[in-house]
């Protein structure tokens, strides 16, 4: 478990009433932001203290790890922004009874601030420019005890009951499913042929023309070895829901895995680097990866990859593997 705050000062009601955190992936200048990379770090079963006008107002409880998710809807009055493709935790937010004013309690907390990505001022004023960032365990310690028994209790069973704590209600990335549903739709709507319609839906599965391209480059799981093509999935090194319609086709942006190690790739669990190593995201679970045929103990080799599935790896890494490149 992880302690983080998220400044919701122009979103506060529509995160916490809409269960989730969502930030843009980059500045406006493409730039990295670290309060954005962040996002990339969260787990379910996380804490995460919202502060609103100067005050702490509610505390949430992680519901998924990150993902790839269009902006939403409630965020302007035109509905989803299809294009602009942000980073979503879902989040089970519980509004505090008695919010606190954290300048008011500078004394006990300023001793306790991270020297660096710290979310207060000395003066207890917030920081505009930080949406998400990590709390250490002492300063989050320090802020529970100033609120309410019930925030407390809140906090208190997340840790006693880890995955428990998790709503069953609830269908994580279900954001992430809508806008592949959207682009189905507008897939449909073109006036292109039907075949070359029916190749690039079926594609979002690995399947069909994708997968025959793809073959031609691979010949088995990068990890477990299975060879056998009626157990393997063309896996988007790209994502499908990221491509061009012809990035969608194109064998080199793909792999052969097994199912559950292409869930793995296209949820950012694992990446890999231009010359084959392995990688595995920080937040993924060591043992579950183990038991899925991972190996997740010192490096491993997968062996060399295409220039073109290099390019195409590059984008994983950048922009879905669950890994943030911020500075310590």
């Amino acid at each position: 478990m992880r302690f983080w705050w998220v400044n919701q000062n122009q979103t506060f009601e529509q995160e916490t009433a809409g269960g989730y955190l969502w930030s843009p992936k980059r500045n406006s200048n493409d730039h990295r932001n670290p309060f954005y990379e962040f996002m990339r770090e969260v787990a379910p079963g996380d804490v995460v203290f919202s502060f609103q006008g100067t005050y702490i107002r509610a505390i949430g409880i992680a519901q998924s790890y990150c993902y790839e998710c269009p902006k939403p809807a409630e965020f302007g009055a035109a509905g989803p922004n299809w294009s602009n493709i942000g980073w979503k935790v879902d989040v089970r937010f519980t509004l505090v009874e008695r919010p606190i004013r954290p300048a008011d309690h500078m004394q006990l907390l300023v001793p306790l601030l991270p020297a660096k990505y710290s979310p207060l001022r000395s003066n207890g004023h917030g920081l505009q420019s930080i949406y998400l960032t990590a709390l250490p365990p002492m300063l989050a310690n320090a802020l529970l005890g100033l609120l309410d028994a019930a925030a407390r209790e809140l906090v208190s069973n997340a840790k006693l009951l880890d995955q428990a704590t998790l709503d069953p209600t609830r269908s994580p990335g279900q954001g992430q499913v809508e806008w592949e549903e959207h682009l189905v739709q507008a897939i449909q709507q073109k006036s292109i042929d039907e075949t070359e319609k029916a190749a690039l839906i079926i594609a979002r599965r690995g399947q069909g023309l994708f997968k025959q391209r793809v073959r031609r480059i691979e010949q088995r799981c990068r990890i477990t070895g299975v060879d056998r093509i009626e157990h393997l999935i063309a896996s988007h090194c790209k994502p499908w829901r990221d491509s061009n319609d012809t990035e969608r086709l194109d064998g080199e942006n793909g792999l052969l895995l097994t199912p559950s190690v292409d869930h793995l790739f296209d949820r950012g669990f694992i990446s890999f680097e231009r010359n084959g190593d392995l990688l595995v995201s920080p937040v993924a679970d060591r043992e579950a990866l183990e038991r899925m045929g991972v190996p997740v103990g010192g490096k491993h080799n997968v062996g060399s990859f295409t220039e073109g599935q290099k390019k195409y790896l590059e984008f994983h890494q950048d922009r879905v593997f669950l890994a943030s490149r911020v500075e310590r």
